[in-house]
């Protein structure tokens, strides 16, 4: 598929050869240039985000992915139909079908938004910043709907886990350990501490689409001497969450379940993990959503029933930032195929006919949605 000499394998097969773990710099001039090179007149905000905009009036759609990738990188090759590198199917890949898709939008029942991030894989600060009414003829800072580039085989992702992260504090008082009754061992209420870990999701549904919630231990710290009872015990702990459940309502939730499994003398503190943007938060959209049914519907037609489906995403995703507009998850690749690890892994891939595909269903979806 192209539009007026775009390609875009073509733009994939340069765009994986530019390095950008470590500063998007270079890929985002690529991008810059490419839109303007095609017709289109991009802006980057001052969060590092690109955007472009076609049409007017309602609905309004935008097309959303990142440029960041992940380190180290990854050989560039390209053999038998299939791009290797880093960056290829997270999210270099999903970029270039998402691009054709907006390149080639010529309809006028609808506005269609391109908003390419910088920072997807540390803290989505370009995500966490994005504003629309900072383009021409905008006044909202929203839009109606929204697709997310990600590996997703083709399927149409309507749901996602979030991912919280903080340390739990527990504090005693440190004595002797020949006279462990004189002090408060913070190291011995970890038990309980751990015991109300394992059993916090215990009277929880599961979500309907997402599963359970997880709340998994992965990091312990306490005490500073062999013969001395700990004054102070830390556990990190990570969160992976469903709607409807917040941040904050997690961390008061927790800390209090702590308070309650461990000895009164020891003090309980829960504090998330700073980061200068909001945690990426569980979300779900109702499947009914013509956004789902149209991209579903044209991932169908275009792979021949192979792909399509409409299910979670396994990974959190900046999705999380415009909900609760509609919001899907959709791209070429996959986070994993059965040989082991894909997209964050040494052997990261993504298939050409994929790519091609994608950027057909995508325009298909939006010819039906915006005219």
């Amino acid at each position: 598929m192209s539009d007026g000499g775009f390609d875009p394998v073509d733009f994939l097969d340069a765009g994986v050869r530019i390095d950008s773990h470590a500063d998007v710099t270079e890929m985002r001039e690529f991008l810059v240039d490419t839109l303007a090179d095609h017709g289109a007149d991009p802006i980057v905000d001052h969060a590092g985000n690109t955007l472009a905009t076609k049409g007017s009036g309602k609905p309004h759609v935008v097309l959303n992915t990142h440029i960041d990738t992940v380190s180290p990188p990854v050989p560039y090759a390209r053999e038998d139909g299939v791009i290797h590198g880093r960056g290829s199917c997270d999210a270099k890949g999903p970029l270039a079908a998402i691009l054709s898709a907006f390149l080639s939008f010529d309809g006028d029942d609808g506005r269609l938004t391109l908003a390419v991030t910088p920072d997807e894989e540390v803290y989505s600060t370009g995500a966490a910043a994005l504003d629309l009414s900072v383009l021409p003829d905008l006044s909202a800072p929203t839009a109606d709907a929204y697709v997310v580039g990600e590996p997703t085989g083709l399927d149409v992702c309507t749901a996602a886990k979030g991912r919280f992260e903080g340390t739990i504090r527990l504090s005693g008082r440190n004595a002797h350990a020949a006279e462990p009754e004189s002090g408060v061992n913070a190291v011995a209420a970890a038990e309980g501490a751990l015991a109300a870990i394992r059993d916090f999701d215990a009277d929880r549904d599961p979500h309907p689409d997402l599963g359970p919630a997880t709340l998994t231990p992965t990091v312990v710290h306490g005490g500073e001497a062999t013969n001395q009872v700990p004054a102070d015990c830390a556990i990190t702990v990570d969160r992976r969450s469903v709607p409807p459940e917040t941040a904050d309502g997690f961390a008061a939730a927790l800390e209090r379940a702590v308070d309650d499994a461990t000895p009164d003398p020891v003090g309980v503190d829960f504090a998330p993990t700073e980061r200068p943007t909001p945690f990426l938060e569980a979300f779900a959209t109702d499947t009914e959503k013509p956004i789902v049914r149209h991209l579903s519907a044209a991932a169908d037609r275009v792979t021949d029933g192979a792909a399509g489906a409409v299910r979670p995403f396994t990974a959190a995703t900046e999705a999380s930032y415009f909900a609760p507009a509609p919001t899907v998850v959709f791209g070429p690749g996959v986070l994993a195929d059965d040989e082991g690890p894909v997209a964050h892994a040494d052997r990261e891939y993504v298939r050409v006919a994929e790519v091609e595909r994608a950027a057909t269903a995508l325009s298909a979806a939006l010819g039906s949605l915006l005219g």
